[in-house]
């Protein structure tokens, strides 16, 4: 499995920066995973962002809003747009 870059930012700082195995969050579709070779995408999220690392830990954000925007084995977050 390819790993991904991960991005996480808010208009004031960086919450997360680094190489994960796998993203998760919900759209208006329902829940949904990104692995390493996902297709491109763009997506608004809510609820929460669910982060499994290289290591295998677990982390979660909690969030109202965001977008995610996936490109080429790159994954941004960008939380709390209005």
């Amino acid at each position: 499995m390819s790993d991904l870059t991960l991005k996480v930012l808010t208009r004031e700082d960086m919450l997360f920066q680094g190489k994960v195995q796998v993203v998760s969050s919900t759209n208006d579709k329902g829940k949904f995973d990104v692995l390493g070779r996902h297709a491109n995408f763009i997506t608004l999220i809510k609820d929460k962002l669910t982060i499994r690392d290289v290591q295998g830990e677990v982390k979660e954000i909690n969030l109202k809003n965001g977008v995610m925007r996936v490109f080429g084995g790159n994954v941004d977050v960008y939380l709390g747009l209005k």
